[in-house]
């Protein structure tokens, strides 16, 4: 239950449905920021969910399945490389959580959010650093924006296998910025990034 503190810290409180929330591609210099929102149920266990970081490919999708099936509700929402670039990548990654919240039925009441920025939402939340590692339905919500990222750039890969997408998902490798100095930047890489800039 230790992964559990902050739910029933918020449940003690008077909250019923909270929702964990994280992204996945802040960093990479190709693709889209994804964030995603998770409502799990009470004292829920899910075996070997926690930071995304730190799981196997295997084991991201083997928990990514079993969230879809645990969870009251989860939501992904997804911002371009294109809006990147004209927003920047902390307004982008807030604008996809704010999307995975509101598309979220039923909605929420609390909001358990991974880093130190909160959602533009007049909901109650609380902004945890290290929340992936620390709250499992944070963490939930890292391992479902994860794994939907890593499958978009997979899709992308067979569109530009030159850039290596299946393997680097976008970030910043040896083998991704020789290519960019090859190929030039495509279209869904971010042009803004240092790596990417021409």
């Amino acid at each position: 239950m230790e992964h559990l503190v902050f739910e029933l810290e918020a449940r003690r409180a008077g909250y019923s449905l909270v929702a964990g929330i994280d992204e996945a591609g802040r960093g990479p210099l190709a693709g889209p920021v994804v964030a995603a929102a998770v409502i799990l149920p009470e004292e829920i266990t899910l075996r070997g969910v926690r930071d995304s970081k730190k799981m196997s490919p295997n084991a991201r999708d083997k928990a990514f399945t079993l969230i879809e099936r645990s969870a009251i509700d989860i939501s992904v929402a997804v911002v371009s490389p294109r809006e990147i670039d004209l927003i920047n990548i902390l307004q982008a990654t807030r604008k996809a959580m704010k999307q995975a919240v509101l598309h979220l039925d039923p909605q929420p009441d609390f909001l358990l959010i991974d880093g130190t920025h909160p959602v533009d939402l007049p909901i109650d939340q609380r902004c945890i650093k290290n929340g992936d590692e620390l709250s499992l339905s944070i963490s939930a919500a890292s391992v479902m924006a994860k794994v939907y990222r890593d499958r978009m750039m997979c899709s992308y890969h067979n569109l530009y296998p030159q850039y290596g997408f299946s393997s680097n998902k976008g970030y910043g490798t040896q083998g991704h910025l020789d290519a960019i100095v090859r190929y030039g930047p495509c279209c869904i890489h971010r042009v803004t990034f240092r790596g990417v800039l021409t």
